[in-house]
């Protein structure tokens, strides 16, 4: 007991030196605009130094290039606009929280969780927000968007600190984004680099895209455990009872029952549209050549397919509540949940032209490719050389967060050496896997945590970068932890990691 004791003094101690040093940084939209600032000088001092590396995916030089060249500079100019209106995360978050936004300003989730959460037992609703949330990956981008907030209220209408639910989401979704029931799209991505990479030494080799099922399985149980322990044990007791504004429980309404019916029968409908559209064998979300639902027009239009989710239901409960009088009513709400994105916006702007100027910089490659590198002959084998490949993925995860981009990179130096030392390319794939998801929710490099930082600032206005990180830290620590274990008990017991594929070859 006196060791358990002494050992979350140390945690304790650690993420409070985390939160204070993180906290004394600038506001993000500072940090961002000097981030872009420094690319544009490390950018010119690394050509000027001459850094370069082959690239063994495409066997090129990759060389630095300077940003402050002419051209550059007339690019940088040229460019800006696109590169704010190009930004992935922009688009898909706008959209969504106008869905989001009217249920939330119709009064549906409000009416909705008080109803689900009226004889809900405390005990279950962790674990299922951070199930949900590891689940919810399989949706891509967009779980990212609407878990975190929707998770925040959850824990805000149940007497529960809103930031810890936030935290326990968004750890979930991308703490978790190697773990699932479902294969999904990311699996078809990776293994399509993995496929490729593994051809190097076997001209033959077909990659399978449920070729880590079976470990994504029992990662996904694991998780949920790991995560709901750091939620209960570390992540409330550190940010102690909420003070900020609550909404009072009261029963609900006839006219919020009537709402609510009513909602539902909506949603019903959709979602019967949507399985229309996407279960019969030549439906019209399905790839029209192959008939795949993973690879299809259903995945890349998920984010309308959510915002019609949430928006489509909270128009019939609107209605029938009366909270929604007139078409001037929804477009006021659509209007007001567009305002408290004022603050994302300013710091997409920012993001985005910073990570465009990394990315034309060519450094994050660079780095990951000396670093792989640099693994590859230090001389390590088995089970040792297999954790190093995970935490060297944790970190090139801080620089570069794609990870289809990193393990374009990383594929053909890890896959080929492990296939020599007799590992399948599906277990060097997870091994990549594991790290590439661990440090996501610490990263402020993924496009979405300025989202999770201003959804958290609706509690806390003054909430900093640090503090958030120092919240979001013991998940990627016990994930690492447990994680890293699953994977060894997985070696030592030589488990087969998805249909067809072993550990050895």
């Amino acid at each position: 007991m006196e060791n358990t004791r002494k050992r979350r003094s140390l945690l304790d101690g650690f993420l409070n030196f985390v939160e204070k040093a993180g906290n004394k940084l600038p506001d993000p939209a500072t940090i961002f605009f000097g981030l872009a600032i420094l690319m544009l000088l490390l950018s010119h001092l690394a050509e000027m130094a001459g850094w370069q590396a082959v690239n063994p995916a495409t066997k090129e030089t990759v060389k630095a290039v300077s940003l402050l060249k002419r051209e550059n500079v007339v690019r940088i100019l040229t460019e800006m606009v696109n590169n704010f209106a190009s930004f992935p995360p922009l688009g898909l978050v706008l959209v969504v929280m106008m869905g989001v936004g009217v249920a939330e300003y119709s009064g549906l989730i409000n009416a909705l969780l008080r109803r689900l959460l009226s004889g809900a037992s405390p005990s279950i609703i962790v674990p299922a927000v951070i199930l949900i949330g590891v689940l919810g990956n399989a949706a891509g981008d967009s779980a990212l968007i609407i878990m975190p907030p929707l998770a925040a209220m959850i824990f805000l209408s149940m007497g529960r600190h809103p930031l810890a639910g936030l935290a326990a989401a968004y750890a979930a979704v991308a703490g978790g984004f190697s773990a699932n029931l479902f294969v999904n799209m990311l699996d078809v991505l990776l293994a399509g680099f993995t496929e490729k990479a593994a051809q190097i030494i076997d001209p033959k080799y077909i990659a399978n895209p449920a070729m880590n099922y079976y470990f994504l399985i029992a990662s996904t149980f694991v998780l949920t455990a790991v995560a709901s322990w750091v939620t209960t044990k570390i992540v409330e007791p550190r940010l102690g009872e909420y003070t900020g504004k609550r909404e009072e429980f009261h029963p609900l309404t006839e006219s919020e029952k009537k709402g609510l019916r009513v909602a539902g029968i909506v949603a019903l409908i959709y979602i019967a549209i949507i399985a229309y559209w996407t279960l019969p064998a030549n439906a019209l979300l399905r790839d029209p050549k192959t008939g795949s639902l993973i690879v299809s027009p259903f995945m890349k239009s998920l984010v309308p397919i959510m915002t019609g989710l949430f928006l489509f239901p909270a128009i019939g409960y609107g209605v029938a509540a009366g909270t929604i009088k007139s078409d001037k009513d929804l477009a006021a709400q659509m209007s007001k949940a567009m305002s408290t994105m004022g603050s994302y916006i300013v710091i997409a702007f920012l993001a985005a032209q910073f990570i465009t100027f990394f990315n034309w910089s060519n450094i994050g490659t660079i780095l990951a490719i000396k670093g792989a590198d640099f693994l590859k002959n230090i001389g390590f084998t088995g089970l040792p050389l297999l954790i190093g490949i995970i935490i060297f993925s944790c970190l090139i995860n801080i620089l570069i967060a794609s990870a289809s981009a990193k393990w374009a990179v990383l594929g053909p130096v890890f896959v080929p050496m492990l296939m020599l030392l007799g590992y399948s390319p599906a277990f060097t794939q997870l091994a990549y896997r594991i790290g590439d998801s661990i440090t996501n929710p610490i990263t402020p490099l993924l496009a979405y945590f300025p989202m999770a930082l201003a959804s958290a600032r609706k509690y806390d206005e003054k909430l900093g970068m640090g503090t958030l990180i120092s919240i979001l830290l013991p998940y990627s620590i016990y994930f690492a932890i447990f994680w890293i274990i699953l994977f060894a008990i997985w070696y030592m017991l030589n488990l087969p990691l998805g249909p067809g594929n072993m550990i050895h070859l």
